[in-house]
């Protein structure tokens, strides 16, 4: 379903009511006649859907985590908050962008159109910058050459729909001089080269038996999903072009399951 469509939809159809009615319709009533249903009902709703619209365009937009590729850091159930704003001001419905404020940074935990579907919306982190060269090598992040610096913090475990309980390796990763954590299953393959698809600017990548190696092309991005072995992410479907951002994940505001999560801010 494609909300912002059909509240701009919506918006269209009250505004345009709302305006006939103060060009046309409000002269030709006589004094004290009122307000039919179909005029009085869409001008009520008119402003509200105006600063919805307004707000989840330009401001601020909730999303709710569907999977566990962002676990340790997101977990299946979270309501989260996106900032629509930091990367610059787009376009409703087009998402063309029109005012440029800030760049992705590496680290940033990105929402995005789906490149395959952009329909579908998508979570990961930043890893990749325009023209970096990223290689995962036997689970070994190397940006540029060099190895993202990692520590190991202790067992991990989680319930996995339909798989009972997951046994993972939890590790601190500076991808930049503030951590984060991600999860390393060790009794999976650092990439499932059968999931691998054919995808834009596929000539950029050599994938090899313990890994690969991609050089990220001018204006697109490269993303990982913390839970490293349990993510769709770019090393199977390709970059981020930059027109398919939607804007930067900052905190949870919800999870039904845990309400200590609530106000948490996402690193």
């Amino acid at each position: 379903m494609n909300f912002p469509l059909i509240l701009f939809i919506l918006l269209v159809i009250t505004g345009s009511i709302w305006l006939l009615d103060i060009l046309l319709w409000k002269s030709k009533r006589k004094p004290g006649e009122i307000e039919p249903w179909w005029v009085e009902y869409p001008k009520s709703f008119f402003p509200i859907i105006l600063i919805v619209f307004s707000l989840r365009s330009f401001v601020i937009e909730p999303f709710k985590i569907p999977s566990g590729s962002m676990i340790p850091t997101l977990l299946v159930g979270d309501f989260i908050l996106v900032n629509k704003y930091t990367y610059g001001i787009r376009l409703p419905i087009i998402n063309k962008k029109i005012w440029d404020i800030n760049e992705p940074k590496r680290g940033d935990v990105l929402v995005f159109r789906y490149p395959e579907d952009p329909s579908i919306d998508y979570i990961k982190r930043i890893v990749g910058l325009p023209g970096d060269i990223i290689t995962y090598h036997n689970k070994q992040l190397i940006i540029n050459g060099e190895p993202v610096k990692t520590e190991y913090e202790g067992d991990f475990k989680y319930v996995e729909s339909g798989f009972g309980y997951i046994y993972s390796d939890r590790f601190s990763e500076y991808l930049t001089e503030e951590n984060h954590s991600i999860l390393i299953n060790q009794d999976v393959k650092g990439i499932q080269y059968s999931n691998v698809r054919q995808f834009k600017f596929r000539e950029n990548c050599k994938y090899r038996r313990t890994g690969f190696t991609c050089e990220v092309p001018p204006g697109n991005y490269f993303t990982l999903g913390d839970n490293r072995d349990s993510s769709s992410d770019s090393r199977y479907w390709g970059f981020v072009p930059e027109e398919n951002i939607v804007g930067k994940a900052f905190m949870i505001w919800w999870n039904f399951g845990d309400f200590s999560r609530i106000g948490s801010s996402i690193k």
